[in-house]
């Protein structure tokens, strides 16, 4: 081990033991509240605890991501962390007060409480399953680090991480993650201003200059790819509805108006976590260009310009984004597996049992991070979007028509659940796990989605089949939306009739597809309704 592995695993366990320490006054906490206490704060959250949570889970995940990506594709891997701010604004503004009216803790609960059991524990298992795949994506930031300057292997490196992050969640719950969070942003601004010390010394305004001459593309807004750019933008606008780590989050504030605060404070913190992500990631490109993978270039460019105590500062920052967003997306994984599957298995469990299962199921999904690390340790971002693409294709139209069509049953949700899921993993895999080329250049979130969308409708009207009727004569509101959608839907399939081959060029084959089915999806929410509501509404009238 040299000085650069010294300096960052001292500080990291130091860092470590604190948090820990930290850990056992949550854990009072967490006991004395039972259950809604470890799953939600007790909901007595103030707005700035949401703040520093959901700054360390999106933001500290999006740096992470806009680091690595603009190591390879330049600016254009803003993109990714602009679309993370648009869909926590969506969720302050839009459904915060909705969900708390609803007491919601998780989205498959949300889905259980409306289908039933089969359907609580096939959305939390399928929850569960997704949630470590986004916690290694940033824990391989920091194990790159380790890597580097250590003589610890990759899988070592990454295993270490995985059980720090379970150490933690074992404590208090949502807790730990608060403490966690607050210590996490303190860490984070150490890392901006150590990252901006490297940047003036090399390489500096100039560097970036000369590598726009060099390398005119890093400096292009779609050098990712246009349909990349635009799977990012469908992806978080779709996770707006099952955001579940960010709803847990914001629902332990003690009110909607305060739980909103804390988002748009959020919101409003994440444009430093991208300026900063592109800025080290291109400075990264400059001094050591031509790598495979960029959270390997990271901590190479850092000890070429940077003593070794500044680097472990820096490093700390990356271990406080991997605690940022790993604890949280571990926990809330693991709570759909102790709380919701164990609860559809067994509906008599206490809530005491459930959280002893939680924290069995902390254990399981530390075991899954490590194998997904294993499996895949080049790439980071892809498993985030993996993720996006297996649990929004399963859970997106379940919690849709859970809170706005009657006419859904058990059997369309539980459709839509394995069919969304089986179908965007097939996809991926007839594309070789590609994380940029796709079977038939569709890209496989717009696969799964659509499948979801289209199962959940098409099996929910078959087995009501003669229950249900158009109703046009809507409120204005509804009416509105249903001409909106129906104009929509025209333009689309007009495009994709006129257009066919640009689109299929461009990629954007999936996302039409997709935009036709959601405007189908609007209209069939909008004007299919029951018919036993008519009758009945025509009874009480008279």
């Amino acid at each position: 081990m040299n000085s650069f592995g010294a300096w960052i695993v001292g500080l990291w366990l130091t860092y470590t033991v604190v948090l820990i320490v930290l850990s056992r006054y949550a854990k009072k906490k967490a006991e004395s509240g039972g259950g809604d206490s470890f799953w939600v704060g007790g909901r007595s959250f103030k707005p700035w605890m949401v703040f520093v949570c959901i700054t360390g889970l999106f933001s500290g995940s999006s740096f992470i991501s806009v680091l690595e990506l603009s190591y390879k594709v330049g600016i254009s891997a803003a993109w990714y962390g602009i679309a993370e701010m648009v869909h926590v604004l969506i969720i302050a503004l839009l459904l915060i007060a909705n969900l708390r009216r609803l007491k919601m803790v998780t989205v498959s609960g949300l889905i259980g409480d409306k289908f039933g059991r089969l359907a609580l524990g096939v959305s939390g298992a399928i929850t569960a399953f997704t949630f470590p795949m986004w916690s290694v994506a940033t824990a391989l930031a920091f194990a790159s680090g380790l890597h580097v300057y250590t003589s610890l292997s990759l899988p070592v490196s990454i295993a270490i991480t995985s059980i720090t992050l379970l150490i933690f969640l074992q404590s208090g719950g949502m807790w730990s993650i608060v403490v966690t969070q607050t210590a996490n942003s303190l860490a984070f601004a150490a890392m901006f201003i150590v990252g901006g010390i490297a940047f003036f010394i090399e390489p500096g305004f100039d560097g970036l200059v000369q590598l726009a001459a060099v390398k005119p593309a890093m400096f292009s807004a779609t050098n990712a790819g246009l349909q990349v750019i635009i799977a990012w933008f469908a992806t978080f606008l779709i996770n707006v509805f099952v955001a579940q780590a960010a709803f847990q989050m914001a629902l332990s504030c003690r009110t909607p108006e305060e739980g909103r605060k804390g988002l748009l404070m959020a919101f409003g913190a994440n444009v430093f976590f991208i300026v900063f992500g592109v800025l080290f990631g291109l400075s990264a490109a400059i001094v050591v260009p031509g790598g495979a993978r960029g959270m390997i270039a990271i901590p190479q460019y850092l000890a070429q310009v940077l003593p070794a105590p500044l680097v472990g500062v820096f490093f700390l920052g990356i271990w406080a984004a991997a605690l940022g967003w790993g604890a949280p997306c571990q926990f809330s994984g693991a709570t759909s597996l102790g709380r919701d599957v164990m609860g559809a298995i067994n509906p008599s469990l206490s809530d005491q049992r459930k959280v002893t299962y939680t924290k069995y199921a902390l254990a399981a999904l530390t075991v899954e991070m490590i194998l997904l690390g294993l499996m895949r340790s080049e790439n980071a971002s892809w498993w985030n979007v993996l993720a996006w693409t297996l649990r929004n294709g399963s859970t997106f139209a379940p919690v849709l028509v859970a809170l706005a069509w009657p006419l859904a049953t058990r059997r369309g949700a539980i459709a839509a659940l394995v069919g969304g899921f089986i179908s965007g993993l097939a996809w991926y895999a007839l594309g070789g796990w590609d994380p940029v080329k796709f079977f038939y250049n569709i890209h496989p979130v717009f696969i799964g989605m659509t499948f979801n969308i289209l199962l959940m409708v098409l099996v929910s009207m078959a087995e009501k089949a003669g229950q249900w009727k158009f109703k046009f004569d809507q409120s204005s509101g509804r009416k509105t939306l249903g001409i909106v959608s129906t104009a929509a839907l025209v333009i689309f399939v007009i495009t994709a009739l006129t257009q066919f081959n640009w689109l299929f060029q461009k990629g954007l084959i999936g996302l039409n597809l997709f935009l036709i089915v959601t405007a189908i999806f609007v209209n069939v929410m909008v004007f299919i309704v029951p018919i036993k509501s008519e009758t009945a509404a025509a009874e009480q009238a008279a």
